[in-house]
């Protein structure tokens, strides 16, 4: 059983590019993430009916992976995070789940 959290987000029509490249399959945040151990994958997925709205979904191994993750590479994602915030207009926790 492995853990993961969605998330959504409304990019700036400006910035789809840089949002894609961002948070896409060999962007700055898998880049991130494949640092630490636990880390399985991410997707990005685009919306076909609403243009600029995208969801995330990360794979980790359990959650205590992904908090030993956030602890060890804070500065780091913090660096990203406050980058990639101009990308965007909005962005929604969808939540953290459990894979069965």
């Amino acid at each position: 059983m492995s853990y993961m959290y969605m998330w959504e987000y409304h990019v700036n029509p400006n910035h789809i590019n840089d949002f894609e490249k961002a948070y896409g399959p060999t962007g700055d945040w898998v880049q991130l993430f494949k640092k630490a151990e636990g880390y399985i994958e991410t997707e990005l997925h685009k919306d076909i009916n609403n243009e600029g709205r995208y969801i995330t979904v990360d794979y980790w191994q359990s959650k205590e992976f992904c908090m030993n993750f956030r602890d060890k590479f804070k500065n780091e994602f913090n660096e990203i995070d406050e980058r990639c915030e101009a990308y965007t207009i909005k962005e929604i926790s969808l939540g953290e789940f459990y894979k069965q």
